[in-house]
């Protein structure tokens, strides 16, 4: 079992905090996202991980000496959505967490006696263009929509595929680079909603408080108030 840490892009939404920072390195309680992402996985037994980086990578590089991690480059991070950087790491998608750079992980949900292909899902109170998880009863996931809601189970930047469904999945990925003129617009969730019928996807909802992805500089202070606000309240 290993994990991909996708790190690449540009993070243009928290403004002036990723200007000379990488997103996945803007520090949450004193600690750097993926630096934390990284710690959680370790304590699970999960000592392969794979990052993707691309802006400002030279910054991401102290990380194999602290924790022996691995990086793959994407020098297309300013041209391509994240399907490209999975593109790049294809072969390693098997047995596979994916998460993404900009996921505080705030209890340690990661499970490393997984079998089955699974998203991991939060609940979010008002959004926009978010993609909405669907599941049936027995939580496999029958669609994806991407639009606007409340309080519903969305993507939380997490994912897991197993050795039939990664090989799957990088196989479609790769043809979505060699055959689609328009993949630059592409997230690599894309190729999942468009093969959801050939893959068996779980979805596990998580707890509230489990795991905050963070997009702006207001969801940043936002969830660092709440943790100040636990941390007072223990």
């Amino acid at each position: 079992m290993r994990a991909i840490i996708l790190a690449a892009g540009k993070g243009t939404r928290m403004g002036d905090l990723t200007h000379s920072t990488p997103k996945p390195l803007v520090k949450v309680n004193g600690k750097p996202i993926i630096e934390r992402q990284i710690e959680c996985l370790r304590e699970k037994g999960i000592k392969e991980i794979i990052i993707i980086i691309g802006y400002l990578k030279e910054k991401f590089y102290y990380l194999k000496d602290k924790y022996g991690v691995q990086f793959i480059h994407n020098d297309k991070f300013d041209e391509f959505n994240n399907i490209y950087s999975m593109y790049l790491a294809r072969k390693y998608l098997e047995e596979t967490y994916v998460i993404e750079g900009d996921v505080f992980i705030n209890n340690n949900f990661i499970d490393e006696k997984i079998e089955e292909s699974t998203y991991f899902s939060i609940k979010k109170n008002s959004f926009s263009n978010e993609w909405i998880v669907i599941s049936d009863e027995y939580e496999n996931v029958i669609d994806i929509e991407i639009r606007d809601g409340k309080t519903e189970y969305i993507l939380g930047g997490i994912s897991y595929l197993n050795k039939i469904d990664g090989r799957f999945v990088s196989e479609k990925i790769e043809d979505e680079i060699n055959t689609n003129r328009n993949f630059n617009n592409l997230y690599w969730d894309n190729v999942v909603i468009k093969n959801l019928k050939n893959l068996k996807l779980k979805v596990r909802h998580l707890k509230e408080y489990d795991s905050f992805e963070i997009d702006t500089a207001r969801e940043l202070e936002e969830l660092e108030k709440h943790l100040d606000e636990r941390d007072n309240n223990e």
